[in-house]
């Protein structure tokens, strides 16, 4: 009697560590290969994570997963411990949140411009010139200007340039349209209003593609050093969210800035131009 009690005593622990070490193996296989982004509209809309994330699969066992929000809201994501790894494109805000312990291995990856786009006709004649004077005219010929109004890093920067331009962040005038949407809606929003709007360049090139490379808007304003669009990848600060996959965050932002990541970025073009230009260090 003795030794059956014996045996299932065994027989029970023996079950209890089969379990165990599932469980372990199961943790570490989560960690290993799923991963959730918050990352910003133009990434997403342009198509560049559809197209980079089979290769990430294939290249590392990750399985990427993202949600497209604006940067702001990418961030406050991060903040709040909803996601493991950021791709933003917001360089204050990223070094603030990164300062305030929410992120930290904040690594360059790839950038392209910000433009202002608008009707073929261009209303307010600004075509070529300065973004200061071009902001100027704008407002002071009230013709229709379409903002995200969303706190993205396209929001950011618009808001940036007005500042620059000496010029009060219009708000309540009826000819500034502010959306609270992605890129992608917002160009649409100034199609249908015949305005000009902020976009980075690799989501105008996605919107003309659209329109078989006949878009209802064109590059009115371009070429400025301060339009510079920096993309980087942020890993959540383990020490915040503990149950950020930390490891697996740093093994997809070392692929990130790799040669094989960095060629495929460079290689994806719409209507035979680059959306972004890799540029990790």
């Amino acid at each position: 009697m003795n030794s059956i009690k014996k045996q299932m005593k065994h027989s029970f622990r023996a079950a209890i560590l089969v379990v165990f070490f599932m469980c372990i193996a199961q943790g570490i296989y989560a960690e290993s290969s799923v991963l959730m982004m918050a990352t910003t509209t133009s990434t997403d809309n342009t198509g560049l994570l559809d197209y980079l994330s089979p290769h990430v699969l294939k290249s590392t066992g990750i399985e990427l997963k993202w949600i497209a929000v604006g940067t702001g809201k990418a961030l406050k994501m991060g903040q709040n411990c909803d996601v493991d790894v950021l791709m933003v494109h917001a360089p204050s805000a990223e070094q603030k949140f990164i300062d305030a312990g929410y992120g930290m291995k904040r690594m360059e990856i790839m950038y392209n411009d910000f433009i202002i786009i608008g009707p073929p006709e261009d209303p307010a004649k600004v075509k070529g010139l300065s973004i200061e004077n071009a902001l100027k005219i704008i407002r002071d010929k009230q013709k229709i200007f379409v903002s995200r109004g969303d706190n993205s890093g396209t929001h950011k920067k618009e808001k940036q340039l007005w500042e620059k331009a000496n010029l009060a962040i219009p708000d309540r005038e009826s000819w500034y349209v502010q959306t609270g949407q992605g890129m992608l809606t917002s160009i649409r929003v100034a199609t249908e209003r015949s305005g000009y709007i902020l976009t980075d360049r690799g989501t105008f090139i996605k919107f003309a593609h659209n329109y078989k490379g006949k878009p209802p808007l064109v590059c009115q304003i371009e070429g400025d050093t301060c339009l510079k669009n920096q993309y980087s990848v942020i890993c959540i600060n383990p020490k915040h969210c503990p149950t950020s996959r930390f490891q697996t965050a740093q093994k997809l932002s070392q692929w990130l800035t790799g040669k094989e990541a960095q060629k495929l970025i460079g290689d994806f073009k719409l209507l035979g131009q680059g959306l972004f230009t890799p540029n990790a260090k």
